[in-house]
This record gives C-alpha cells, sequence and structure tokens, in this order.
C-alpha cells in the first residue's frame, strides 16, 4: 500500500461507538408511536444503511409509510439533541488519527448518518484531525453508492487510486468496490469476522494500531501482516 496518502473512515462502528445513543433514539420513538423497543444487539446488525434502513427493520411489519416518515422525523430531532450523550470514540482511536496525521495521510469521515450529526460528532471528537465530514444529504447518494467517498476525495484533493476505505459493515465493502477503492474492515465494531469474510473481506484490523501497521505493511492480507 505504499502509493496511499488517503485515509477514509466510517462513523458509527469504526471511529464512534455511537450504539447506545442509537438504541435509545430509535426506541423512545418506537415507544412513542406504541410500538415495542429492540435490544442493542439487534440495532448491532440493523444499523450500517442509514436511520431508514435501520427503522424499517426495527418496527412491525405493515407499518405505513406516512407513519414512517414521522417517526424518522421524530428520530432526527430526537438524536441531534441526544447525538453526545454516551457516545464516544473507541479506545486508541485518537492516538490513531494522531499518528496518520503525524505521518501526511490526509483522512475524511464519510457516513450514512444524518449530515447534521456527522459534522456535530466530528467537531466534537476529531476536528483536529478530520477537516473534511461527510453525511447523509440531499443530492449525493449515499452508501453503498461510490459518490459519498468521491465528494470526500475532491474535498481532499486526493484521487481513488490513492486511497483507501475503513468500515466495519457489508455496506462499507460495496461502498470501496463502488468507489473503486480498497477497504479495511474493523473488527471491534457492528459486525463480526466470520461476517464480514463472508461478504468478501480480505483485510482486517482487530484494534486501531493495526490500521497503521496495514497501511505500511504493502502488499498481503490483513492477517498475514498482523500475525505473521
Amino acid at each position: 500500500m505504499g502509493n496511499i496518502n488517503t485515509v477514509i473512515f466510517d462513523m458509527d462502528g469504526t471511529v464512534l461507538d455511537t450504539l447506545e445513543d442509537l438504541t435509545l433514539a430509535v426506541n423512545t420513538v418506537l415507544k412513542a408511536h406504541g410500538m415495542p423497543e429492540r435490544t442493542r444487539e439487534e440495532y448491532r446488525r440493523f444499523f450500517g444503511n442509514g436511520i431508514a434502513h435501520a427503522l424499517q427493520l426495527a418496527v412491525p411489519a405493515g407499518t405505513d409509510g406516512q407513519r414512517m416518515d414521522e417517526m424518522i422525523g421524530a428520530f432526527k430531532t430526537y438524536y441531534d439533541a441526544h447525538c453526545l450523550d454516551h457516545t464516544r470514540p473507541y479506545e486508541g482511536i485518537t492516538e490513531m488519527m494522531e499518528a496518520l496525521d503525524r505521518q501526511g495521510y490526509r483522512m475524511a469521515i464519510v457516513s450514512n448518518k444524518l449530515d447534521s450529526a456527522v459534522q456535530e460528532l466530528n467537531a466534537r471528537f476529531f476536528a483536529q484531525h478530520i477537516r473534511i465530514a461527510v453525511g447523509e444529504k440531499p443530492g449525493v447518494r449515499r452508501k453503498p453508492a461510490g459518490d459519498m467517498l468521491e465528494t470526500a476525495l475532491k474535498a481532499l484533493g486526493s484521487r481513488r487510486e490513492e486511497a483507501i476505505y475503513i468500515g466495519d459493515s457489508e455496506v462499507d465493502l460495496l461502498t470501496a468496490e463502488n468507489a473503486g477503492m480498497p477497504c479495511i474492515s474493523v473488527l471491534w465494531g457492528f459486525r463480526d469476522r466470520e461476517e464480514l469474510a463472508g461478504k468478501g473481506a480480505r483485510l482486517f484490523a482487530e484494534k486501531p494500531e493495526d490500521v497503521i501497521r496495514l497501511l505500511q505493511a504493502g502488499p498481503g492480507t490483513g492477517e498475514e501482516r498482523m500475525h505473521g
């Protein structure tokens, strides 16, 4: 990977542990609409492709479109006010970003999360190192389309041949593929190794410092470079 000078991160499950706040936000909306709440482990599987997709999985079958639209609006209102209640960077993430910054890597965050929340969370936790953050907003197709990654690359002044994407889900793998970029799959997020490998993942990071080792290792699989 000697030609890589740009690293783009997914947000939820990759750099930020957002699961508790997402769980509380969706359950608050479900409860307000008289629907049964879901568990953290269910939401771990539901999230990865935006709030509309997660809500569709969380609500009872047959929930109509108008009610779904109301619930998405309620989620946005609640989550914008509470997205910082319990959310924190995963252990080692800030140190990893500091190291990559010192080594001269350009960095960005790309997420299917609402853009307002992406901007707020990036400003709160990563503004020193991440100057470009792209969230869900009109006019840019969301992941797994490659448009968000292309938007970030353009803002960074980088080419896809110089970049790698880092995420925790099958959506991130497909996004990287659609953008013509390699992908490192992290194992501390919302999916496990077996599930990711079944979707084609070949580069794995068990902890944030593994990302640095993979970037420095050159060709080869993640497991070979981390354990060989």
